[in-house]
């Protein structure tokens, strides 16, 4: 595998999917502290770090959070420590965390699996502009 960013979270998304392009850009927007880099499910990488992490695609195929070495996070917890990380406003997600895993996670696949209905889905991932291109692995 490419040699991961030790000491950035990796946040790996749908790059096909609006939704997730429109989150991932408001993430880069306020990720002021430069933590996060991004990867599309799509690409090779993506895949290959799916691989590694051991992680089913087909249930969960929307966003993940990874800490090369560390851990991972998917759905409802991977959006919440997002959220936190990125501070500001946002941290109030945080709140979430208090509530199980399995009844934050239905809320999150109800979106997750709704998105392409409500937000549309483009026809290939988003080719970053120069301003943003090295917050993307590929």
């Amino acid at each position: 595998m490419m040699e991961l960013p030790k000491d950035k979270k990796l946040i790996l998304f749908d790059g096909v999917c609006n939704l997730c392009d429109a989150t991932v850009q408001k993430v880069i927007k306020h990720d002021k502290k430069d933590i996060f880099r991004f990867v599309s499910l799509q690409s090779d990488l993506g895949k290959e770090i799916v691989r590694y992490i051991g992680l089913d695609t087909t249930k969960t195929d929307s966003i993940i959070l990874y800490e090369p070495g560390k851990a991972y996070h998917i759905k409802s917890e991977a959006a919440i420590e997002i959220a936190k990380t990125i501070g500001g406003i946002y941290s109030l997600l945080g709140i979430f965390a208090v509530f199980p895993k399995w009844l934050t996670d239905i809320g999150y696949d109800f979106v997750a699996r709704n998105r392409y209905k409500w937000y549309g889905k483009k026809e290939s991932c988003l080719i970053p502009g120069p301003e943003i291109k090295n917050k993307f692995l590929e």
